[in-house]
């Protein structure tokens, strides 16, 4: 997902003003898509609406430290991921489904990968930490570049099979043969397909030279940008064509691989929130029209 946009750059400065109002229209923008997420990961309604409000209140805790680097969306959704996770290993307990569930799921343990922390290391001096950091934070910024780059370019060209294949690699972090399995591409073109994106993505890296000392590139870390930035998931606007059956087929067959195959819970929940939302105004049209065809009558009764 991209930066700010200025609608919501204005939004949160209103509501770092303290204005109740724009904190009422983020909460009423976003309420609803968190909400159909937490609840795709908890049993209870009551237990997902919990953690919904933790959220909100996490997010305005920490106001002060967001600087706009992602959206609000990917910015709330990450906030509310953690909370989850923390849950999820607070019970020991998952339910399956999806590729994403399948894929890349708690452990014994209740871990999940997280994509905003760092491995563990033995050097102990703050000087290291500060050094690592500063890498991490370039290398990250460096890599997230390349990754758009690479994502864009298969959206540009409708070249949506290269991107599901590189979604299951790199998002869901699955084998290649699995990826063949799921995608119905030989084994052998998978690993053609990940050489060349890991590749393109090298030479991009090689060209900064603040990363000219940096170790060869993680692919974990690569999993774990695309997650935590969600590179590749459609527009919402996008979601609601594909609701509204308006795309064009290679974009309404990669929406729906996206949605109901790889099952992206964070585009799945936008799914949910624009059903819902369309429901409700389907629901206030009726009564609009009732209301319209029966007002005249009520003189009579």
């Amino acid at each position: 997902m991209s930066e700010l946009s200025q609608a919501e750059s204005y939004l949160l400065e209103q509501v770092r003003q303290g204005s109740e109002s724009a904190w009422a229209q983020l909460l009423q923008r976003y309420e609803g898509r968190l909400l159909a997420f937490a609840q795709t990961k908890l049993n209870r309604r009551v237990d997902a609406e919990d953690l919904v409000q933790e959220t909100f209140i996490g997010f305005l805790k920490g106001l002060e430290n967001f600087r706009g680097q992602a959206s609000l969306e990917t910015y709330l959704f990450t906030i509310l991921r953690r909370k989850i996770i923390d849950c999820y290993r607070s019970r020991r307990s998952r339910e399956l489904c999806l590729i994403q569930d399948h894929f890349n799921s708690p452990d014994s343990n209740g871990n999940v990968s997280d994509a905003f922390k760092y491995l563990p290391s033995t050097e102990q001096t703050a000087s290291w930490y500060a050094r690592r950091d500063e890498q991490h934070s370039q290398q990250s910024h460096t890599l997230a570049q390349a990754l758009r780059e690479l994502v864009n370019g298969f959206k540009e060209s409708l070249n949506f099979r290269d991107l599901q294949i590189i979604e299951l690699l790199f998002y869901c972090q699955i084998a290649n043969k699995d990826a063949a399995a799921i995608t119905g591409v030989s084994e052998k073109n998978i690993a053609v397909i990940k050489h060349r994106c890991l590749k393109q993505v090298r030479d991009r890296v090689e060209k900064s030279p603040d990363l000219s000392d940096e170790a060869p590139i993680s692919e974990n870390l690569l999993s774990e940008i695309w997650e935590s930035l969600r590179l590749s998931c459609p527009k919402r606007s996008t979601i609601g064509g594909y609701l509204l059956e308006t795309l064009d087929k290679p974009w309404h067959d990669y929406v729906d691989f996206h949605l109901n195959r790889l099952g992206c819970h964070f585009c799945r929940a936008n799914l949910t929130d624009l059903q819902q939302q369309n429901s409700a105004h389907q629901q206030v049209d009726f009564r609009e029209r009732i209301m319209q065809s029966t007002v005249g009558f009520l003189h009579k009764t």
